[in-house]
């Protein structure tokens, strides 16, 4: 049978994986995450989730290798991690009382296969003053996660409404991705 590899950092991806009770390994890769523009959100979600699996694949070429990647969008601007405490302030001012988009591209790399796919979750958030801002910002959760707010942690108190897939939108679509590893012929429970 083959491995499973998570081609992720994250520490989100692989908490989702866990859950499952899946024997897996963690093999992050560093690639780059620059991407054309032209691009739609969920073609650039494939885009980087497919950069990622690719370059991990080449070290376990008899393996199933995830690889995952999640943008926001908000109208036509797509946000990725903030740099700062600047670009977090700006990113989660935008986001306040209004509905925005998170795309979340799955790959999965085998020798025999490679499967590529994303999902789309609508968010909307409260109405959010800078004093709830700034004490969200002082946690630190917003500083490694896609439009600066995780809905898994206290990031979870700014969303009124959710439309779609929740485990898409901390980082994994969880059901999507099994049903794809057993299409792909990975074998477990």
């Amino acid at each position: 049978m083959k491995n499973l590899i998570l081609a992720s950092s994250s520490p989100r991806r692989k908490e989702l994986l866990e859950n499952l009770q899946l024997n897996f390994a963690v093999s992050s890769s560093d690639v780059d995450e620059s991407f054309d523009p032209e691009l739609t959100p969920g073609e650039i979600v494939m885009e980087l989730s497919s950069r990622k699996a690719k370059a991990v694949s080449k070290q376990y070429p008899d393996s199933f290798v995830i690889g995952a990647d999640t943008v926001v969008v908000l109208g036509e601007a797509v946000l990725g991690k903030p740099k700062d405490k600047i670009e977090a302030f700006s990113m989660l001012q935008n986001l306040s009382g209004k509905k925005h988009s998170v795309f979340t591209g799955v790959s999965i790399i085998s020798s025999e296969t490679e499967k590529n796919f994303y999902v789309k979750t609508d968010v909307v958030f409260w109405e959010l003053s800078d004093e709830e801002i700034d004490a969200y910002i002082d946690t630190g959760e917003p500083f490694d996660k896609a439009g600066a707010y995780g809905i898994q942690g206290f990031g979870s108190t700014l969303v009124k409404e959710i439309n779609g897939d929740y485990f898409s939108v901390v980082g994994l679509p969880v059901s999507k991705t099994v049903r794809e590893l057993r299409n792909a012929g990975l074998n477990f429970k």
